[in-house]
């Protein structure tokens, strides 16, 4: 019931009833229920106050101006992801993800990154999302052990271009996105979830990101982006069994496709009429206790519109695994102190806490092999985009060779320390001359930030292969411009390879 018509009705109410009392002359008494009723707030059955706040903040997103500091950090992060989609896109996920869209998916309103091709927005965030993820370049955010970027960038790029919307609006959808998505997992425990359950924090975490940006797009308004979140809660999904995938591929559809896909999709759902629950975060059978019983809902509007999880998500210096950047910028550390070739060591000592080891530890695929990987940087003095992802490479003797000096401790005493990823590197030389360096701020961490023009370099190297030279200054320099940008499709020309 409106405000207007709760008025008409106690005008009406209290139309009857004044004959009574003027009967036995009380009439005043009637004139406060006409003012209460009037001004009385209106009450949403099975609405709770965290939802009433995160709904209402997620509908004023899109007009609401962020600081200078948050815009800048955005940029960041969309550049980098744009990088991770567009080199991702030439990596055997991103060819499975045009596989998926050449023989099943018609053409559309949203361009497919990296090619001629169209596809509607559902499709364009799918394929988007497992190139975002096909490597280990994009983004990470260690309080909620996410990927945000690789699903929140891809929702937003499809629904942006479907929405006509302008570069500044794509900019407040995407620092929303990191806002809700990473705050759903903090709120379920974050790591400690993410270490202790079999579900997947990372497409829960892209799922909610994604939704909220993609509803944003869409230009929902609060009750609407209630229902948007129950569709989404009923689409979050993802197990940890992704861990044993070999050849990234459905790794990259757990982390970025799936989710961006589910996000946009009920953006979408709610944008053509579709209604749902009015809390699913409360209340009987409701998402944290189905997933997380002793989630702290508190924390999903903890610092909302005050603190911006897009300042403190990390940008990967090096792309390979996240438990990997602590070792490599330990051993760059080592290298840059003392000169040394590779055959003057004799080991490699590498510390990580037992949980984060776990996940680098021997693996099939390069970029996520800490052996590898260090065996990579002794030879080079530097893990480039083409070594993270060289397999053959990890056949060769002299790689093997330098491979077998690798020793990596799974050391308990640093579980003290998480989420922080602290990595302790030794490096023995033939002369027992030992070098040791410890890393507690990984480089492109909040607490040691890359600067914009080594995001700039690292995006250019991985753009300029596909899209060539001319393209990729151009892209760069708009997306630093992209506030001041009418429409997002402008960018188009520059993402076709």
């Amino acid at each position: 019931m409106t405000i207007k018509q709760a008025r008409l009705t106690a005008l009406n109410t209290i139309h009857i009833d004044r004959r009574s009392v003027l009967k036995y002359g009380a009439a005043a008494s009637a004139l406060p229920l006409l003012n209460a009723v009037a001004q009385s707030p209106v009450v949403t059955p099975g609405l709770g106050e965290t939802m009433r706040v995160l709904s209402e903040h997620m509908a004023q997103a899109s007009v609401s101006p962020l600081p200078a500091e948050v815009v800048e950090h955005a940029k960041q992060h969309i550049l980098d992801t744009l990088a991770a989609i567009v080199s991702g896109g030439k990596l055997e996920p991103g060819k499975a993800a045009y596989r998926y869209l050449q023989q099943h998916v018609a053409v559309g309103k949203c361009s497919v990154i990296g090619s001629k091709r169209t596809a509607g927005p559902i499709d364009a965030a799918l394929a988007h999302g497992v190139m975002a993820h096909s490597d280990e370049t994009d983004d990470s955010h260690g309080r909620s052990r996410s990927h945000p970027g690789c699903a929140i960038v891809p929702a937003a790029w499809a629904c942006g271009e479907y929405f006509n919307a302008s570069g500044a609006q794509f900019i407040r959808s995407v620092v929303l996105g990191y806002d809700v998505g990473t705050r759903v997992l903090m709120a379920m425990g974050g790591p400690a979830f993410s270490y202790s359950s079999h579900k997947s924090s990372h497409s829960i975490a892209g799922v909610f990101g994604a939704a909220a940006t993609a509803g944003s797009l869409a230009g929902l308004q609060a009750e609407q982006m209630r229902w948007m979140l129950d569709y989404t809660a009923q689409q979050s999904s993802g197990i940890a069994s992704w861990g044993r995938d070999v050849d990234h591929i459905e790794k990259a559809f757990v982390f970025g496709g799936m989710p961006a896909r589910s996000g946009v999709t009920s953006a979408l759902l709610v944008r053509t009429g579709w209604n749902g629950i009015q809390d699913v975060f409360s209340g009987a059978d409701n998402f944290f206790e189905a997933y997380a019983p002793n989630a702290k809902t508190e924390m999903l509007i903890d610092g909302l519109g005050k603190r911006y999880e897009v300042t403190l998500t990390d940008i990967k210096k090096w792309t390979v695994g996240s438990p990997i950047q602590g070792p490599l910028d330990a051993l760059e550390l080592i290298q840059a102190k003392q000169s040394f070739t590779a055959d003057d060591v004799t080991e490699v000592i590498v510390r990580l806490e037992p949980s984060v080891a776990k996940v680098v530890d021997n693996r099939d695929m390069p970029d996520i092999c800490l052996q590898h990987m260090m065996a990579v940087m002794l030879m080079d003095r530097t893990a480039s985009f083409k070594a993270a992802h060289d397999k053959a490479r990890m056949r060769e003797a002299a790689t093997l060779a330098q491979r077998s000096k690798v020793v990596l401790v799974k050391d308990e005493a640093l579980t003290a320390l998480l989420p922080v990823r602290v990595a302790i590197v030794e490096v023995v030389l033939k002369d027992g001359t030992r070098l040791s360096q410890k890393v507690e701020a990984v480089r492109g961490t909040p607490r040691n930030p890359m600067t914009r023009q080594e995001v700039i370099d690292k995006a250019t190297d991985l753009m300029n292969p596909v899209l060539g030279k001319a393209k990729t200054k151009q892209l760069i320099r708009s997306v630093f411009e992209l506030e001041a940008l009418p429409r997002v499709q402008a960018l188009r020309p520059l993402l076709r390879a």
